[in-house]
């Protein structure tokens, strides 16, 4: 089963403003309530090939994976896929002008669970769902704070 969550929010700060520091991965400790390290495996700034390897609580479980950036438009999107751990998983973000000087932001999470996880993945994609939606308005709070 394929898990396919997708979120969004409009900040009310411009495009340049919100896709720059959400397309950052130092910043993700900031908003990212799961996600209690960031380490470049390759020199930042993010770009295509660039390596970040992520540490986080998920379920009550520890994690660490490593994200390649696959596919990176400044201002437009950030696709960033991971094949290991019982979980890979694609991340997008999307950024858009939403007028007034607002940004309309989407975070996707997909992934084909594997093993036991597959098992759990409509309880996965629920949690994701939710962790992923007070994740945006913390970014949100941050960004427009």
């Amino acid at each position: 089963m394929t898990v396919d969550v997708l979120v969004e929010t409009t900040i009310g700060r411009t495009l340049e403003v919100v896709s720059i520091f959400a397309g950052d991965p130092t910043n993700v400790t900031r908003w990212y309530a799961n996600i209690r390290s960031v380490t470049w495996k390759t020199p930042p700034p993010a770009a295509v090939g660039s390596r970040v390897e992520f540490e986080a609580q998920f379920l009550g479980r520890r994690l660490v994976y490593t994200y390649e950036i696959v596919e990176l438009v400044p201002g437009e999107l950030l696709v960033m896929r991971t094949s290991d751990g019982p979980f890979p998983m694609e991340t997008t973000y999307t950024w858009e002008d939403a007028g007034d000087g607002a940004t309309r932001m989407t975070l996707r999470n997909r992934g084909e669970p594997t093993g036991f996880a597959k098992l759990s993945a409509p309880m996965v994609a629920a949690a994701m769902r939710r962790a992923n939606e007070k994740d945006l308005r913390k970014l949100k709070r941050i960004l427009e704070g």
